[in-house]
Parts: structure tokens; C-alpha cells; sequence
């Protein structure tokens, strides 16, 4: 009952997510106005917005001028739900599920709006650092980093939310450091942008919710995935080289697999050079 909850919720939430994905690399309000169609400005009445299920019944038609309406909005709304589902089987009702809810939802739009506008918003970012610092504060990032650096300083014993909230620091000088370096490098190779500072917001804020060590595999994991999918795409588009992959809707899909298998991944790999 509890999952079947979860995902009706975050269903909910992915039909927020969709407004967010929508407005916010236009710089628009999620607030006001109200939903609507974008083709013929009428408003979508309450009962044309139930997650999923209204764009069944409408057939993925708008009620009013019947254009259609693209399966990016249910898709959406279902993986929200599935991303809420897997949290709570993880976690249960927990404040480490409202931490992974809350982490999912952030991802979902940075996931998308990279892909369609190759655009990671401050919107998203900033407001992700200052909640993931929040719950590092109740849910213990768990890295091991921060201990390790309170044991080799000498201190006795720090309250556990100050070790967490080392970790989360960590995360983030990890997660957004590694790839400022790696931009300023290619820049200096090249003499061309090769990393957008949305990418390094981005994975500062990841770092905060995860600690160094799955931040360090969501970019390991995100620079395979990016590699072989550009590399097939420019096999079969036989586009120019120069095609700006959207790395941040790598990082997002690896951030969100790093805290259910990033582990059990990284303790596999370490494995092979025993």
C-alpha cells in the first residue's frame, strides 16, 4: 500500500516537474499562471491535469484544439513515480526517503532540461545545495571521507551531523572541483569551452547529497555512459564532432543509480586489481 502511495505522489510531483522543465529555461514563473495549453492558451481544467491517466483518456490531445500533446509529460510523471516507488522499497518511510524524493525530483528536471535545452537552471541547482546541506544535518552522508580527515587532525570526537556535513562538503569540492578542472584543462588544450559551468553546479549540489566517493562514480559512470552513446550517435548521424553531448542528463541518470548500486559497483571494480 505504502509503495503503490509513493508512486501515486511522486506522480504528482512529476506533473510539477513537468511545469519546472516547461518555464524555468524561460525564465518563467512555476507558479503563475496556471497550466495551459502552449498551443492554444486555453487553461487546463483540473480534471485535464490528473497525472497519467489524462493524457490516456485525451488521447494525448488537447481537449480544446486537439493538437497533441507530447509523451514527455506522462513519461515524466511516471518516472517520477517510479523514482519515488524504488525510495521508498529502499528506504521505507524514513527521512532518508524524503532525502532520496527530494534528490529524485531535482535530477528528473536537470535530467530533462539538459536533454532538451542543454540547460541545467540556477533555479534548480542552488536551492538543491542549500536543501542537500539541510539534510545532511538529520540523514549522515555516510562517506567516510570527513571521519577519516576528524581522525588524521587529532580531534576526539565531533557530533555526527558535523561529520555528515564535512562529508556533504566534500561531495561538493569533489563533485564540482573535478570538473571545473577538467573544463579549465580543455579549455587550455583546446581553446574551447568543454564543460558548462551548469555541470559543475550541478555536481556540487549532487556531491552535497552523496559525499566524495559516489560523487567521484556518478562522473565515472556519466563520462562512460557519454562516451558510448556519443560515440554511437556520431556513428549513425554522422554529425560533425563538435556535437555538444548533454553531459548533465548523464550525471543526473548516474547520480540517481549511485546510492543504490554505487557501492556494490565500486567494491566489484577495486575487486579486479586484488
Amino acid at each position: 500500500m505504502i509503495p503503490a502511495l509513493a508512486f501515486l505522489y511522486g506522480a504528482i510531483i512529476g506533473s510539477f516537474l513537468n511545469v519546472c522543465i516547461l518555464r524555468l529555461p524561460q525564465g518563467e514563473s512555476v507558479v503563475s499562471p496556471r497550466s495551459r495549453c502552449p498551443r492554444c492558451k486555453n487553461a487546463i481544467a483540473p480534471y485535464d491535469n490528473i497525472p497519467i491517466i489524462s493524457w490516456l483518456i485525451l488521447g494525448g490531445r488537447c481537449r480544446g484544439c486537439r493538437e497533441p500533446i507530447s509523451p514527455l509529460y506522462p513519461m515524466v510523471e511516471f518516472a517520477s513515480g517510479v523514482l519515488f516507488f524504488v525510495a521508498v522499497l529502499r528506504y521505507g518511510l524514513s527521512w532518508e526517503f524524503a532525502k532520496m524524493a527530494v534528490f529524485s525530483a531535482l535530477l528528473v528536471v536537470l535530467v530533462i532540461t539538459d536533454w532538451r535545452e542543454r540547460i541545467l537552471p540556477d533555479k534548480v541547482n542552488f536551492p538543491g545545495i542549500a536543501i542537500g546541506v539541510l539534510f545532511s544535518l538529520v540523514v549522515p552522508v555516510g562517506d567516510g571521507a570527513g571521519a577519516f580527515l576528524v581522525r588524521m587532525s587529532g580531534i576526539e570526537r565531533l557530533p555526527v551531523a558535523a561529520i555528515s556535513l564535512l562529508d556533504a562538503l566534500l561531495g561538493a569540492l569533489a563533485g564540482g572541483g573535478l570538473l571545473y578542472l577538467i573544463g579549465e584543462l580543455y579549455y587550455l588544450l583546446r581553446h574551447q569551452e568543454g564543460m558548462g559551468f551548469g555541470d559543475v553546479k550541478m555536481m556540487a549540489m549532487v556531491g552535497i547529497f552523496l559525499g566524495p566517493k559516489l560523487t567521484l562514480f556518478t562522473i565515472f559512470m556519466a563520462s562512460v555512459m557519454g562516451a558510448l552513446a556519443g560515440g554511437l550517435f556520431l556513428l549513425v548521424s554522422q554529425k560533425e564532432s563538435n556535437y555538444e553531448l548533454p553531459f548533465g542528463t548523464f550525471l543526473g541518470f548516474s547520480a540517481w543509480v549511485a546510492p543504490y548500486w554505487g557501492i556494490r559497483v565500486l567494491d566489484w571494480y577495486l575487486g579486479l586489481f586484488r
